[in-house]
């Protein structure tokens, strides 16, 4: 391949993927055309993208990112999977195409420069919280001492509350209380 027809390649690469720190490396060998057909179809309800690449070449537009992680993976045809609104959704959507696609093979992923190697690994950062999740978890977590501290408080004087109540209920209605 020409040197000019690489410069493309790298610029296109650059021009795709963007910015974008986080993605998996899966290899699409072995699938149909139309099963790759339907595969990325589903991906891109999801707003999940698959760009093919060459190895080298991607290593030459991504070296001095935190894709370059994914560099001990790069052997063989790969595909690159990114977008959603983390690579932990595009993990999760991808796991659950397998079980419809077993030809498709889970190579990797890069999280936060953390490389996730393998089926296993692919795997286990589709069981990690999204940031929106973990966001919630957080919030509760902070939340939760102060709702059980008003509940305690809440408690008593509520049914004290419901004591007072009931008392001028029978006094309104005329009924004499008994002493305890």
């Amino acid at each position: 391949m020409s040197k000019p027809m690489k410069k493309i390649m790298i610029r296109d690469y650059k021009e795709r993927i963007g910015d974008i720190d986080d993605a998996m490396l899966i290899s699409l060998r072995g699938v149909g055309a139309n099963d790759n057909n339907e595969f990325r179809s589903e991906l891109v309800k999801q707003d999940i993208h698959v760009t093919v690449i060459r190895n080298k070449l991607f290593m030459q537009a991504f070296g001095d990112s935190k894709l370059a992680e994914l560099s001990p993976l790069l052997t063989g045809s790969n595909a690159l999977a990114y977008g959603a609104e983390s690579v932990v959704e595009v993990a999760r959507e991808v796991v659950r195409l397998v079980e419809k696609f077993p030809e498709i093979e889970l190579r990797g992923a890069v999280l936060d420069g953390m490389l996730f190697e393998g089926d296993a690994g692919v795997k286990e950062l589709s069981k990690y919280p999204t940031r929106d999740e973990a966001i919630a978890q957080d919030v509760t977590l902070i939340l939760s001492p102060a709702r059980n501290l008003m509940g305690a408080i809440k408690g008593p004087g509520g049914a004290l509350a419901g004591i007072v109540k009931a008392i001028e209920e029978k006094l309104e209605s005329g009924e004499t209380i008994a002493k305890a």
